[in-house]
């Protein structure tokens, strides 16, 4: 199949490898980033269903670093395929989560604190997600609980997620110690539809927000894309520090990313942004984007293609019997061989018709890039290249494990594929470098499962109210 991989020098030319914490190292950039993404910074206090607690951050203490100390990234080259350098941006380094959810949920955590140490009113976070997200805020509410920032009388959190992600959601304090676990219930949707958990989440919110108020506690949906995108903008400083684009004789850039809403690469366009409002950065030599999806939920390509969301413009699949594949030939952005055309490759990609699609169109129409959808039986047949193009780093566990039936999340090995498969497509400009986000990947021996215990089946917003204030 297609091209071959060749290995990276030991020496790679685009300053790496390379580590940093991405809160931390550009935490004094962060209320320039919040001042221009964020129109209304202040706390948002007069309606308890609509409560923020503002976008100010917390002093840089001792606890505060502590806190924050998980919020570490790497830049490593991989090496080259048909001629197109290839390097990983690796936001996969906090234990607690394995994906780069790490550093928006340690944010929103900090701008929780923060609040709470100015007014002394208790916040209870409430959060939709498919799994990562949910995980990655329960790991930092935990982190801050631990670090001393605040109690857990001060700060909770409450996640709702689909059933079809059981299997993501893992072991922590907040699930076997009997206090925690009573103040950060996690509720698990059996509706029939998995991205249900946001209107239901809305729709509690809406309704019971008051009476937490009354109780005592300001309650927090954080289901919105500026809680998510100030954090993504360090991705941009972070390159820029170790691989600066506007580098003399640095060839023009692609970025790929496996997305549901594409906020990992909105936010790294606003950090872009900032660089470039700064006079650190030239516009010229802003990266193209590619969108990587999965046949569950290609929306975002089809958009970007077409402009709506119709899913009539899937490619028709054939069943090739002799081979028990599915196959298209006629649309080289859908995968040409499927088990099933319906499948679901990894159900955290579950978002339909994200309202991020057009800024995400107009920015890969002013600075290039493309959309791509992969398919499992494509992740399978690449693995083994995959894997070896990813390596090992000495000390850390492999990004990809040897047998991929323990993989459970298939951010990194979807984003790989995607960027494979486009280089073969001729969907990708000859002349460039690629870097690939690794946004997620983790495997069984990374995690304990969550306890029986520790889980509140619900299907309407009485139960999640029953769990919530019961």
């Amino acid at each position: 199949m297609g091209n071959s991989v060749t290995a990276a020098p030991a020496q790679g030319d685009l300053a790496e490898p390379a580590t940093a914490n991405l809160l931390l190292d550009f935490y004094d950039q962060l209320p320039r980033v919040i001042e221009r993404c964020v129109e209304d910074r202040a706390p948002a206090t007069a309606d308890p269903a609509a409560f923020s607690p503002g976008f100010a951050l917390p002093e840089l203490d001792e606890g505060v670093r502590q806190f924050l100390a998980a919020a570490t990234a790497g830049w490593r080259r991989l090496g080259d395929y048909a001629g197109h350098r290839i390097s990983l941006l690796d936001l996969t380094g906090n234990p607690g989560t394995g994906t780069t959810k790490t550093f928006a949920s340690l944010l929103i955590v900090a701008r929780a604190v923060e609040y709470i140490r100015r007014t002394g009113q208790p916040i209870v976070i409430f959060s939709p997600t498919s799994a990562n997200k949910g995980v990655a805020l329960r790991d930092a509410v935990l982190r801050a609980i631990d670090a001393g920032l605040v109690t857990p009388d001060q700060l909770r959190v409450v996640v709702l997620a689909p059933r079809s992600c059981l299997h993501k959601l893992r072991s922590s304090r907040l699930s076997t110690d009997d206090e925690l676990r009573a103040r950060n219930p996690l509720l698990l949707y059996g509706g029939p539809n998995p991205e249900g958990v946001k209107p239901l989440g809305r729709e509690f919110t809406d309704r019971y927000a008051d009476r937490l108020r009354a109780e005592g506690a300001n309650l927090w949906f954080t289901l919105e894309l500026r809680n998510y995108l100030v954090a993504d903008t360090v991705r941009a400083f972070f390159e820029h520090a170790v691989a600066p684009t506007d580098a003399v004789d640095a060839p023009p850039r692609l970025h790929a990313h496996a997305v549901s809403s594409a906020f990992g690469l909105l936010g790294y366009h606003q950090g872009r942004v900032v660089l470039e409002e700064q006079g650190m950065a030239s516009r010229a030599t802003r990266p193209a984007s590619l969108l990587v999806q999965h046949l569950g939920t290609p929306d975002m390509v089809i958009n970007l293609r077409h402009g709506d969301f119709d899913q009539a413009h899937r490619p028709e699949y054939l069943l090739d019997r002799a081979s028990g594949f599915h196959r298209q030939s006629g649309d080289p952005r859908f995968p040409q061989t499927t088990y099933d055309p319906a499948e679901v490759l990894d159900p955290t990609f579950y978002t339909r018709g994200p309202a991020t699609s057009p800024a995400m169109n107009e920015l890969i129409a002013t600075f290039g890039g493309d959309g791509i959808v992969v398919s499992l039986a494509e992740c399978v047949e690449r693995y083994p290249v995959l894997r070896g193009l990813v390596g090992s780093v000495p000390g850390t566990p492999d990004l990809l494990p040897a047998d991929l039936r323990t993989l459970r999340e298939w951010s990194l090995a979807m984003a790989l594929t995607g960027v494979l498969n486009a280089v073969d497509r001729g969907l990708v400009e000859a002349d460039r470098d690629i870097v690939v986000h690794g946004s997620g990947s983790y495997t069984t021996a990374d995690y304990e499962p969550l306890e029986t215990a520790a889980i509140h089946p619900v299907r309407s917003v009485e139960d999640v109210a029953a769990a919530v204030l019961g």
